[in-house]
């Protein structure tokens, strides 16, 4: 996975502009899973921190793409805060991190070392649509959530 300084897809020309002085979540829009994933960050993100971001919109292609990431087989959420990337098991304690108490006791995950938890986010990932299953179209929040979500 290529890892990138930060903002720096503010100067790749592919990346469209888009606002990033908040936290955005980017994810799989048809993974039944993710998109839980989505509506319970959007649920419990009581100081609307976050914004989120299918991966299938022109602007979440192209993260993927300046990541180094496939932008067809999204194995990964992205979490880009303060302008760096954070993927995989590290991406996913730092969003749970940022919904505040209960949630941020996921940073107990670190007691595990980085290549064990992403073997096991790997495995997940592999196996997701077998085990949650796939959106036949991306998922759309609720009207009282579209303010949350970039294009």
């Amino acid at each position: 996975m290529h890892m990138a300084t930060s903002f720096s897809y503010r100067h790749d020309p592919t990346v469209p502009d888009f606002p990033d002085d908040r936290p955005i979540i980017v994810f799989d829009g048809h993974c039944v899973m993710c998109s839980g994933w989505a509506n319970f960050v959007l649920r419990h993100d009581r100081k609307a921190r976050y914004r989120l971001l299918p991966a299938q919109t022109p602007l979440g292609r192209a993260l993927y793409v300046h990541y180094g990431l496939d932008p067809e087989n999204y194995q990964t959420n992205i979490l880009i805060e303060n302008g760096a990337a954070w993927f995989k098991s590290e991406g996913s304690i730092r969003m749970a991190e940022g919904l505040g108490y209960p949630w941020r006791l996921a940073t107990l995950g670190r007691v595990l070392p980085l290549s064990i938890r992403d073997r096991l986010y790997e495995w997940i990932a592999r196996h997701r649509f077998h085990f949650f299953g796939k959106r036949d179209t991306c998922y759309l929040p609720a009207a009282d959530y579209a303010d949350r979500f970039l294009r």
